[in-house]
């Protein structure tokens, strides 16, 4: 007997001295460091094992061998909670961190910048270019994703133009990967929407403007002629005050948007005498849609313009403008401009 119970407290002690060691060796396992490139992002299937995953993490690299990972979530089911998703590695250090945040569930961040003034042919090659994104416009046309994005029908009714310039917030949207390039466009186009009927309803109620995409017509046009927020104002102003005493808008912007892909960096005297729909130097009132996506600012700035009774402004050589009331001060200030022009050319 007493062999017997020598017997059974060896295999015991065995026993025991083998469990501690396959602990010791998950504890080992747990804080070893996962191999993790710059910016790397991991996709975690629903209803993924702890065989799949270790075969995933091999996979991807992050550890050269991951045979114990089924053991270590079985001893610990805390961190057996991995959830579906597209999770940013950044943080990770160690097997135990990696499963903290599979188990936290919360996946990466990515992001994508609209700017202000861009036109849509612009946009959508920042969208073809984000990663992460599912393309599912790349065989639509404008026509189609203009219905997509649920424009609103006003618009057709007053202009025969389907175009989506101006309909789209520019603004930094944050996105899952996995998430389609549709979902981001409508995300800016209901802001757009939104900041567009916040800035008719709270507009100066003497306007010459028939309706809310007018507003956004002349919000582009501000727009692409400056970029400074507090100049907004002001030129906002000269358009409408020439709007109301039916003058010309004859603005450089709407000429190099009516040229297209014939624009080559500066517009010439017969590109000004050349007729399109939106060459404004030739046309009364406003073009038949908007050239760029105008920021809130701009929205803001035709909703409430200056009262001013500038008719006319330059570029003064500085990033600004100079405004004017007549014909010959805005002549006087294009010369002062060609002067300081010719100065900077010359190295003077």
């Amino acid at each position: 007997m007493k062999k017997f119970f020598s017997l059974l407290f060896t295999l015991a002690l065995i026993a025991s001295g083998v469990g501690f060691y396959f602990y010791y060796q998950l504890e080992q396992f747990a804080n070893k460091p996962v191999q993790v490139q710059q910016d790397q992002l991991l996709s975690v299937q629903r209803g993924t094992t702890g065989q799949k995953l270790a075969q995933l993490l091999e996979q991807e690299k992050l550890l050269a061998d991951a045979s114990l990972l089924p053991y270590l979530l079985k001893l610990n089911p805390q961190l057996n909670k991995i959830k579906a998703g597209t999770y940013a590695l950044n943080e990770v250090k160690t097997v135990k961190d990696l499963l903290h945040v599979l188990n936290i569930g919360k996946e990466a961040q990515l992001s994508i910048q609209f700017i202000e003034g861009d036109t849509f042919k612009i946009w959508r090659k920042t969208l073809e270019k984000a990663p992460h994104l599912v393309q599912t416009l790349t065989n639509k046309s404008n026509d189609e994703i203009f219905d997509l994005l649920d424009i609103p029908d006003s618009t057709k009714a007053i202009y025969e133009w389907r175009n989506l310039d101006g309909w789209l917030y520019p603004d930094t949207y944050h996105y899952t990967p996995n998430s389609t390039d549709l979902a981001l466009l409508k995300r800016a186009a209901d802001r757009m929407k939104k900041a567009l009927e916040q800035a008719w309803q709270q507009r100066d109620k003497d306007l010459p403007l028939n309706n809310s995409y007018e507003m956004l017509i002349l919000a582009s046009i501000v727009e692409k002629e400056t970029a400074i927020a507090a100049e907004r104002g002001k030129v906002a102003s000269v358009f409408i005050n020439r709007l109301n005493k039916k003058m010309r808008l004859q603005t450089d912007p709407t000429v190099i948007y009516g040229m297209g892909e014939n624009y080559e960096g500066n517009i010439r005297k017969k590109d000004l005498e050349t007729p399109t729909a939106y060459n404004t130097y030739l046309i009364d009132g406003l073009p038949p849609t908007p050239i760029a996506m105008p920021s809130e600012s701009a929205l803001m700035a035709v909703a409430k313009p200056e009262k001013t009774d500038f008719l006319y402004f330059v570029a003064d050589g500085t990033g600004g403008h100079k405004f004017s009331r007549t014909l010959s001060e805005h002549n006087r200030a294009v010369q002062e401009y060609l002067r300081w022009y010719r100065s900077q050319k010359n190295g003077k």
